[in-house]
């Protein structure tokens, strides 16, 4: 199975910068299988029915994005220098491990001044991170961070325009709850209270799980032969609430729908042989691309991603590699938008 199976053109023009307001009118390409229906967010109750679960991932995305001084004593001066840093994942200790531009730039022992209320200290250096231990803990790290960081926009987008105050609204779902992602789970921008409530009225019920999205998401795939390809871990949680309630509706006969990549990597994480979804706490490096059985899964809501990216594969996963490349090839010719500020796609798998 090789990297170059999941490629497509996308023309740049097509990659969204900004989200469509309000939220549910984004497009959405609804699938069952090869057939193709095109649709809006706002007609999600339409294409689901009475009994369906939606798994939604509450993860809240903190200001990940700092850029700051490096103070290096030298025998000729401060050794200032700019760097730009995006907080990866946490440590238990509270220690993070961070990308950092520029890289080289950096070395044990070296601090960093974010403003006037964050300071960090670089611990290690390695290929593609540095070790991080920041001068506050708990709540007043929250607060610091809060105030010298900006949201994480992908790179596909920092690079386009700078973030601004709209991104802190639009980069969070309406139904953020537990802080820690440094990415959002872009399905999910697309719903708001009212889309929401609709579906309760319809009969379709909610569970939700959280798994904070690190930003490995945005590495790229390195290897030819992807089955050799190791995925970054992500801190994630089903609790025994959205475990029962997930599994009193596939024993009633609905369907187990997670909106987005992340929700669905945690409950094929946590689902047993059986199918049944297990409470469920820890670190997950779950990779899933054709030939995965899925065992919690019943179809997926998901944003366009990426060409060669590890999310593209899990949907060729789910809807067969030849049926995905016509999606989006479809969604292309459709001018559908694409990526995290991009539309949505419904996708039930062949039967």
């Amino acid at each position: 199975m090789k990297l170059s199976d999941f490629d497509f053109e996308l023309p740049e023009e097509l990659i969204a910068t900004r989200p469509v307001r309000p939220r549910p009118a984004a497009r959405m390409l609804v699938a069952h299988g090869a057939a193709i229906t095109d649709a809006h967010v706002r007609d999600l109750p339409a294409h689901l029915r009475a009994g369906d679960r939606l798994v939604l991932n509450n993860t809240r995305v903190i200001a990940a994005r700092l850029t700051g001084q490096r103070k290096r004593a030298t025998p000729h001066g401060s050794g200032a220098a700019r760097i730009e840093v995006t907080l990866a994942a946490p440590a238990p200790d509270g220690r993070w491990t961070a990308l950092a531009r520029p890289l080289r730039k950096l070395a044990a022992g070296d601090v960093i001044r974010f403003g006037d209320t964050l300071n960090a200290t670089v611990e290690a250096r390695g290929a593609e991170m540095v070790r991080l231990r920041f001068d506050r803990e708990g709540q007043a790290f929250e607060d610091a961070l809060a105030a010298a960081g900006a949201m994480p926009l992908p790179p596909y987008i920092a690079a386009r325009r700078p973030v601004d105050a709209r991104d802190t609204e639009d980069y969070q779902t309406v139904f953020a709850r537990h802080s820690g992602a440094v990415a959002a789970p872009t399905a999910s921008l697309h719903f708001d209270d009212a889309l929401l409530a609709r579906l309760r009225a319809g009969g379709v019920d909610t569970a939700e799980v959280t798994l904070h999205v690190g930003a490995g998401t945005f590495l790229p795939v390195k290897v030819e032969d992807v089955t050799t390809h190791r995925m970054h871990a992500e801190r994630g949680r089903v609790d025994p609430e959205a475990a029962a309630a997930i599994n009193a509706t596939r024993a009633a006969g609905g369907r187990i729908i997670p909106v987005g990549t992340t929700a669905l990597r945690l409950l094929e994480t946590a689902a047993d042989a059986q199918g049944r979804v297990q409470p469920w706490q820890g670190a997950t490096d779950i990779f899933i691309y054709p030939g995965h059985v899925f065992r919690a899964t019943d179809a997926l809501m998901t944003n366009f991603h990426l060409p060669r990216s590890t999310l593209l594969m899990l949907v060729s996963a789910l809807m067969g590699r030849e049926t995905t490349l016509a999606i989006y090839d479809h969604a292309v010719r459709a001018r559908y938008r694409f990526f995290s500020y991009g539309d949505a796609s419904l996708l039930f798998p062949p039967r």
